[in-house]
């Protein structure tokens, strides 16, 4: 162990490390979100303007930002060098589990117990559709580095992976998408977002899913326990492996962003490295 980290809060809810600076977020069950450097195990800035526990928390790749997501409903984009919210966003129904920016455009992507994952351009601080689809609490959507996808993981038990590539075709240049008027035509989905995969597999309900950083793989972790590995192509995807060995709920995994393997953690109190080549 490096460096621990202490604080007064029943549980930390959601972490995010800094692209390039020596700083991890920590989002905190007590409406707290704390920034730390890593290296010196100093606590740089807290920021607490949500009400109640926060569980989703991201930094952006390359701007002053990060956004969170919280049990008050709300989605707040805030400015780590101006210490303060910017600005709130407004329209999911129930708590939100977790916020991602996008690599790329000025998006972000939301997923909620209201059972729908919603993307927000940031810029003209709009929602540009609403993923409805789902059946049961939405526990984590991200987006894909490259290609025009969304993952989602769901207690509905499935895993779907959603393409985008409507809302990208649709999108211009900020100063134009401020100058439009609200498109309102696609607030369900009306095209620009579509299920391309629903990834059954899993028999209980599932906490996370992630997409491997080049190649065409899915990793998702369940309260089954088990961390599936799936494969996709142009025209459907299938379940690889499973991955046994925790022995309580699976709550988060993901791909290393340059090693063979896989990292799961689990309310079985431990976290797991899987090798994928053997």
């Amino acid at each position: 162990m490096l460096t621990k980290f202490e604080t007064k809060s029943n549980r930390v809810k959601g972490l995010t490390f800094h692209p390039k600076r020596p700083w991890i977020l920590a989002s905190l069950h007590s409406g707290v979100i704390q920034l730390w450097d890593y290296r010196m195990g100093t606590l740089i800035d807290r920021f607490d303007e949500h009400e109640g526990p926060v569980r989703g928390v991201h930094f952006h790749s390359s701007q002053p930002l990060f956004v969170s997501g919280g049990d008050d409903y709300k989605i707040k984009v805030w400015s780590y060098k101006l210490r303060r919210c910017m600005f709130t966003l407004l329209g999911h129904l129930d708590y939100i589990r977790t916020v991602e920016f996008h690599p790329e455009y000025p998006w972000i992507v939301s997923a909620s117990d209201d059972q729908t994952i919603r993307i927000w351009n940031w810029q003209s601080r709009s929602s540009i559709a609403v993923l409805t689809g789902h059946n049961h609490y939405v526990m984590c959507a991200r987006f894909h580095h490259k290609d025009d996808l969304v993952v989602s993981a769901s207690l509905d038990q499935t895993v779907r992976v959603w393409d985008i590539s409507g809302l990208r075709r649709k999108s211009v240049s900020p100063a134009e998408e401020l100058r439009m008027p609200q498109m309102n035509n696609d607030l369900f989905g009306g095209g620009d977002t579509v299920v391309k995969y629903i990834l059954e597999g899993h028999d209980r309900g599932v906490n996370w899913a992630s997409f491997h950083p080049t190649l065409p793989l899915i990793v998702s972790g369940a309260d089954d326990r088990q961390v599936k590995l799936w494969r996709m192509n142009d025209t459907k995807a299938w379940e690889v492996d499973s991955l046994r060995g925790h022995v309580n709920n699976v709550s988060c995994v993901v791909f290393h962003a340059r090693q063979d393997v896989i990292v799961s953690n689990s309310e079985d109190k431990s976290i797991r490295v899987w090798d994928m080549s053997k």
